[in-house]
């Protein structure tokens, strides 16, 4: 089989995800895309998920446009771009019959996926086997391991803390303060200042803690549970970096690479 005829089918859109299927993409693999129907993407400037509101999304020259069949795959693929399609189950493997699967939607937990579901099954971040649910997994925590593809065993457990920025961690990013609807105050890209409001859950206020630009920052109007993250400021302050792909991610998306090449570039 030709690498160019290799067919990928990604769980999930977000970043972790949208990273992996951008390298993936320019790599000349066939990749398709399953999301659900109302994703929660923070990091929507640089997640694939956009689409699902949005019809198409393009990360950084890459763009991926929401479809309604199976069919469609293959229009997509001919013109050079990423299908997305709303499907939590992945029922469409059955239908694409992929060579590759990679569940990249970091739940932290197997939701389903089994060593069965295609020839070679990579798994995303903990939660996952190697050698017994799925092929291999590809690490995902912020260590020195970052990015490597382990072929038997579990990755780190997950620390939840985030990667260090301007040497600032968790001050950058904002939680739900408590259970309801999320109305943002604020756009991607906008220049903060510490103690300024970003948005409302319920009457609570959501208050930056650090100046900076607003990276990142959850769709208007959605129901979030108390202390999901909402959104996050970066102190360098440049704002390119809203629509950029993180360095973590492109490490971990080159893992997914390497396994993959190590599978079929034989």
């Amino acid at each position: 089989m030709k690498l160019s005829e290799v067919k990928v089918l990604v769980r999930g859109a977000g970043e972790v995800a949208s990273a992996i299927a951008h390298k993936l993409h320019r790599s000349h693999f066939k990749v398709c895309m399953t999301e659900i129907s109302q994703p929660l993407a923070v990091s929507r400037g640089a997640s694939f998920c956009e689409a699902i509101y949005e019809g198409k999304m393009t990360v950084e020259g890459v763009t991926a446009f929401l479809i309604h069949s199976y069919e469609e795959v293959f229009t997509m693929w001919d013109q050079g771009n990423i299908p997305l399609i709303i499907d939590p189950q992945m029922e469409i493997k059955d239908w694409l019959k992929p060579d590759v699967l990679v569940d990249a939607i970091m739940a932290k937990r197997n939701t389903g996926v089994s060593i069965a579901d295609s020839p070679f099954v990579i798994g995303v971040g903990p939660g996952f086997c190697a050698g017994r649910d799925v092929h291999v997994v590809v690490e995902t925590n912020n260590s020195e391991n970052l990015g490597k593809v382990i072929f038997k065993g579990e990755p780190e457990p997950d620390t939840g803390i985030p990667l260090e920025v301007g040497q600032i961690t968790s001050e950058r990013a904002m939680f739900a303060p408590v259970e309801g609807i999320f109305r943002a105050s604020r756009r991607m890209g906008d220049m903060i200042k510490s103690g300024d409001n970003v948005g409302w859950v319920n009457d609570k206020p959501v208050t930056a803690q650090i100046d900076g630009v607003l990276r990142a920052v959850l769709r208007d109007k959605v129901f979030v549970k108390k202390g999901m993250k909402l959104g996050e400021v970066d102190p360098r302050g440049e704002v390119w970096l809203v629509n950029a792909i993180r360095p973590r991610m492109r490490t971990i998306a080159g893992g997914v690479l390497e396994a993959i090449m190590n599978r079929y570039n034989v």
